[in-house]
């Protein structure tokens, strides 16, 4: 059971970290269907993590301009949200399809990471935590 909470833990948060707004509660649905994990904690922490979400989608635009060699650096979350509200749905891919590919690049090389890291280092605790719950019941 803990190393089961642990792997929640981690593909939520990758999964909540996904650097598109509005899809990362269908990711985790989905992933967690697949994976059988538990989907309140799941969406839970899909919640807890929306703001770290926004902060991260230039970090991983940026990674991904990075490993793609890419010269454009004019990426705003602020001037995406607008192009968004005001344009077409087809202006705003033109003006932000490629970052979108990169934030996407970045976010696939690290969640594997992220995921092993927060399964990893989260492990540990929830297995003392059930154990100590077991020996007191």
């Amino acid at each position: 059971m803990p190393d089961k909470v642990a792997l929640t833990l981690g593909v939520g948060a990758a999964c909540s970290l996904f650097p598109f707004l509005g899809f990362t509660s269908l990711l985790n649905l989905g992933v967690g269907l697949w994976l059988r994990l538990n989907q309140p904690l799941l969406q839970t922490f899909n919640q807890i993590l929306g703001p770290l979400q926004l902060v991260l989608i230039v970090v991983y635009v940026r990674l991904g301009e990075w490993l793609w060699q890419a010269q454009d650096g004019r990426f705003s979350i602020v001037e995406m949200l607008r192009v968004f509200r005001e344009a077409s749905f087809g202006v705003f891919l033109r003006a932000f399809g490629w970052a979108g590919i990169h934030a996407f690049t970045a976010w696939v090389l690290t969640a594997p990471a992220l995921i092993a890291t927060v399964y990893f280092s989260t492990r540990p605790a929830l297995r003392r935590l059930a154990s100590k719950s077991t020996a007191g019941a």
